[in-house]
């Protein structure tokens, strides 16, 4: 193949079609899941896409726009997926072929945005998703007579199983389908309008005419606020053409939508038929109890419940593993090696570093696969409509929810996935208290220090419950608080969520979920954690102590007089100058915390060997350290200190940098970084202050 070819590029095909429609699981069966992912060019959004052989040997790029209930955007999201289909999106090319995925079961609803697809003189294949389901509740489908009417090929498939994704590829062909012609035809005004639109658009040099041309009068928003891929006089004319059909009694975007909701019942009253009267699907009859308001809550906190109390109970095995793995690697390094600087720092800063943060891998990991099983089933959209409640009352709705879950695994994400949120001031409430969600990140502190405050598996739960609860009711309240600070300007916001029926997860989807995250956790640990380990190691090391023993070098070292300095700052929340440190390096990274305490309190060269796992180590450690007076240092009410702490502090500067790419806005980025860490040192200094005063210790 010549260079020339090499560059040419792959023909397009774009998927579009509504949140929780299964489009990304149908994208997982087209391509096998082999995704690239990267942001279009000048925003955020994200941009997922694979290349694809059909079984006529033809290589297509298949995108996955991001999911849109609308041609009209009320967010981010659906503006790139309009743009991105009128070719309108600087540096993206326009697709070649479009597949919309539609919920067979709901098609009437679906299809009004298929319509607004097939308005963009693109060639389309429908794509009939979910047809069991459809089956289920008593519809039957003639997908002969609805590809008949549309004018377009109709594919039934089942996007869990696999079911039509041939069929679909092999619709991807060469010669392209042609594109459909329009369905519907506006009162005489209105046409009359739009051909004149067309006209002056076509002088304009605008490129595709007649489409800008329906959908400027289609959409009131479109012709007012300004779109830079679209000249000014453009939109004059456009406005001029509307105006004159309002002038007459006639807007015209209500005209189009009429005769498109017109068209969309012709076409279901032909292709479809009700086998009988309407039957309850599973899905229904489960939402009976799941969506209930007294039982939806109490399945919501079993749920919750279950998870925490699985991170504790069933991770022990694979942490045995991995800890005797750190403890064979020590050894094995230590074994050979002559005693001295470098055999601690690779022993006791690097693998003792890292390991001691490494150890945790299997709680973040059944955490991801706990959220993948929730999103997979279908009771991810069912828990943010349960929450859309208690979300209102602080100026948020469900729509918040699932990014703010998200947070839980972690906040970037988390923080990019509020670009689905329509309203601009509930997108910066979002993000802006999304770090209050205590992210996988939290789990090395919470793991190694709930121990040493409660035994027990079930107590030990409830405590994790706990902290994900102060966390989650600190942001609720956050928000409440900065809403009215930011202004009431915007009408209250709206919530609209797709419920898809209950399935059970595409294991291997949820799987690549979990190693996706899981590896990118390792990446973090081999390259900030290890960094930052290796400070810690030469903070701890250096200048040597004349006597050499453990307790003199500390205090002798660079990171013994660090806590020195900050210990009369940290000593009303009861800490030590070790816990200061440890704080303060872990700002890097919440995770450093672990590996801070790990190398403070240097386990002797004597028990090297021993089995016990670096956590324990560390709690002995922990529990065995005095005051000057001899009394304990960390007792119960220091622990729960510290713990709260680090429930409010945002202790994550790739949090910090990702807030100013959404809100375009280093003010709210560093703001919030300054504004949770306050807020974390003030409930930390009550939380133990007022402890005192009630006797505790």
């Amino acid at each position: 193949m010549s260079s020339g070819d090499a560059e040419q590029p792959l023909p397009k095909v774009a998927l579009v079609g509504h949140p929780n429609v299964g489009k990304t699981t149908l994208f997982n069966q087209l391509t096998g899941a082999r995704k690239k992912v990267g942001n279009y060019p000048g925003v955020t959004v994200e941009k997922v896409s694979a290349t694809l052989f059909t079984p006529h040997g033809h290589e297509f790029e298949l995108v996955d726009l991001p999911g849109s209930y609308s041609l009209t955007p009320n967010s981010p999201d659906e503006a790139v997926t309009r743009d991105v289909l009128l070719g309108d999106f600087e540096g993206e090319a326009r697709p070649s072929l479009v597949i919309c995925v539609v919920d067979a079961s709901s098609l009437e609803r679906h299809l009004y945005f298929a319509l607004q697809v097939m308005d963009l003189g693109l060639p389309v294949v429908l794509a009939l998703n979910q047809v069991d389901r459809a089956e289920e509740v008593g519809i039957r489908l003639n997908r002969q007579v609805l590809a008949d009417l549309l004018e377009i090929p109709v594919v039934a498939c089942q996007a869990t199983s696999g079911k039509g994704v041939v069929q679909l590829k092999q619709a991807m062909r060469f010669p392209m389908p042609p594109p459909p012609i329009r369905k519907w035809k506006a009162p005489g005004l209105v046409e009359s309008q739009l051909a004149q639109l067309t006209k002056d658009l076509r002088e304009l040099e605008v490129s595709r005419p007649e489409v800008h041309a329906i959908h400027l009068l289609a959409d009131s928003s479109y012709r007012v606020e300004q779109q830079p891929y679209l000249p000014l006089m453009a939109q004059i004319k456009a406005r001029e053409a509307a105006a004159a059909c309002i002038k007459k009694g006639m807007a015209p975007e209500d005209a189009i939508q009429k005769e498109r909701f017109l068209t969309i019942r012709r076409a279901c009253r032909a292709a479809t038929h009700d086998a009988g009267p309407h039957r309850e699907s599973l899905s229904d009859k489960l939402d009976k109890y799941v969506l209930h308001p007294v039982l939806g809550w109490v399945f919501f906190a079993a749920i919750m419940f279950l998870i925490f109390w699985s991170i504790f109970r069933f991770a022990s095995y694979p942490m045995d593993f991995v800890e005797n793995l750190v403890t064979a690697a020590q050894n094995l390094v230590a074994t050979p090696m002559p005693d001295g600087d470098l055999e601690d720092l690779i022993v006791e800063g690097i693998i003792g570093g890292v390991g001691s943060v490494l150890i945790f891998l299997p709680q973040i990991a059944l955490l991801f696969l706990f959220i993948g099983l929730l999103e997979g089933s279908g009771y991810m959209a069912r828990a943010a409509f349960l929450m859309d409640k208690i979300m209102g009352r602080a100026g948020l709705t469900g729509k918040s929810f699932l990014p703010l879950l998200s947070g839980y695994a972690c906040a970037i994400p988390g923080v990019m996935a509020t670009r689905t949120i329509n309203s601009a001031k509930e997108r910066l409430l979002t993000i802006l208290i999304l770090p209050w969600m205590s992210c996988s990140a939290r789990l090395p502190v919470y793991l190694l220090l709930i121990p040493l405050l409660v035994a027990g598996t079930f107590a030990q739960t409830m405590m994790m419950f706990l902290l994900y609860a102060l966390g989650t009711g600190g942001a609720l309240f956050a928000a409440w608080l900065l809403g009215k600070r930011i202004g009431r300007a915007e009408p209250p916001p709206h919530f609209l969520i797709e419920l898809p029926p209950y399935r059970l997860p595409d294991l291997g989807y949820v799987g690549r979920h979990v190693l996706d995250r899981s590896l990118a956790f390792l990446k973090k640990a081999g390259t900030v954690i290890l960094g930052i380990s290796i400070l810690l190691w030469a903070l701890a090391a250096f200048p040597k102590a004349p006597s050499g023993s453990e307790a003199e070098q500390f205090s002798y070292s660079l990171m013994g007089r660090l806590g020195e300095a900050i210990a009369p700052a940290v000593a009303p929340l009861g800490w030590d100058g070790r816990l200061g440190t440890a704080m303060l390096t872990s700002f890097a990274a919440r995770e450093v915390f672990v590996s801070s305490m790990a190398i403070s309190y240097a386990i002797d060269e004597d028990e090297a060997g021993d089995d016990e796992d670096v956590r324990r180590k560390l709690r002995e450690k922990i529990t065995a350290a005095k005051r000057s007076d001899g009394s304990p240092l960390y007792t119960p009410l220091v622990i729960f200190s510290l713990l709260v702490f680090y429930v409010y502090a945002l202790q994550c500067l790739p949090t910090t940098v990702v807030v100013h790419r959404e809100t375009q806005s280093w003010a709210w980025a560093v703001g919030q970084l300054a504004g949770m860490s306050v807020f974390a040192y003030v409930a930390a200094f009550i939380v133990f202050q007022l402890g005192r005063l009630l006797g505790y210790t």
